[in-house]
């Protein structure tokens, strides 16, 4: 099979197209021939030599799929061979097949092709675990998203307007990025290049601050995120693009009851992603079926082409999700069930 690889540690010209022989599955796992594929910061992160993939898991690069069943292990009830699916994997992705546990699978939402559906698993799973499992965003609570076009920000900030009823807040970075945000569900966005940007997020909670913070940069965003929390507030964080360490106030923490946290996904086990997954086809895939929740693709490229998607992640363009189309299937709708 034609897969893409990552040569070395590097920038985008690093990933080249090499052929390795098609993956066999194991017990509880899937092999899916792959139509789509979704391009996330983390490829971006495993690029730079940043952010390995856990043991035993392959080298190739690649978080979320979508495609056509193609074998199964001999434990597996569901998917079955044929069946269309979505799923979240720990790596593998950017390639013809790809092996998948068959509890991080999904059916594709109705009316979803199979390049809809790739863009979904990686930023819904990212987004439930951390605002609603780890945020703990309860009904009518604020939300704020730092970075509200990223894939993952799109996705929690819909998530928290139609399942809990919360006021979202964003920040983004240009005018029309502002202007996605807004038409896809936050209340309302500043502009972080704004010096006094905790300022006008603080005046537009009427001083009371926010209750989950979702925050992918950390550094010396952190004191100042912990400085807009409402008593009781949650700051989650799920990266630290702007600098790995901080200063900030213990005893802040502990007057106003305050909780840090954060997460990543990649190696926690199959059980754990397993109950995300089913959360997410019971409470979002109708929302996304039905049109209340939407996925935004900013760009698809071929297989070969993942060096220029991954130069638009570099240069911070993207809004939503990049994609790979793996395959002629891509811009297809499944066959329905037999």
């Amino acid at each position: 099979m034609t897969v893409m690889e990552i040569r070395e540690p590097g920038g985008p010209e690093v990933l080249q197209l090499a052929q390795r022989p098609v993956p066999a599955c194991g017990a509880g796992e899937v092999l899916v021939q792959v139509a789509a594929a979704g391009v996330n910061r983390p490829d971006v992160q495993q690029r730079k030599g940043l952010y390995p993939p856990p043991a035993g898991v392959t080298d190739i690069p690649g978080l979320d799929i979508a495609g056509v069943v193609a074998a199964v292990g001999p434990d597996v009830a569901w998917p079955r061979p044929g069946d269309a699916v979505c799923a979240l994997v720990a790596g593998g992705g950017y390639a013809e097949y790809c092996v998948a546990p068959a509890a991080q699978c999904m059916p594709l939402p109705r009316g979803f092709t199979f390049a809809q559906a790739a863009t979904l698993p990686e930023v819904f799973f990212t987004a439930w675990n951390n605002v609603i499992w780890l945020g703990r965003l309860a009904e009518g609570e604020t939300l704020l998203v730092q970075g509200g076009t990223s894939g993952v920000g799109l996705a929690a900030m819909q998530i928290g307007k139609q399942l809990r009823g919360a006021t979202v807040l964003a920040t983004s970075s240009s005018a029309a990025k502002r202007a996605v945000c807004l038409e896809m569900g936050a209340d309302a966005v500043v502009d972080y290049r704004e010096a006094d940007w905790p300022e006008q997020l603080r005046a537009l909670t009427g001083g009371r601050g926010v209750d989950v913070i979702l925050d992918g940069q950390g550094g010396d965003y952190t004191p100042l995120e912990l400085g807009l929390l409402a008593p009781d507030g949650r700051l989650v964080l799920i990266a630290s693009h702007r600098a790995p360490k901080a200063e900030i106030s213990t005893r802040e923490i502990y007057l106003r009851r305050l909780t840090l946290t954060g997460s990543t996904l990649r190696a926690r086990p199959v059980a754990y992603k397993a109950r995300i997954a089913r959360e997410l086809v019971e409470q979002v895939w109708p929302l996304l079926a039905a049109g209340r929740i939407r996925t935004h693709i900013c760009g698809a490229y071929p297989l070969a082409g993942a060096a220029a998607a991954h130069a638009v992640l570099d240069a911070n363009q993207q809004v939503g999700k990049l994609l790979l189309t793996v395959s002629a299937l891509a811009d297809t709708l499944p066959e329905p069930p037999a």
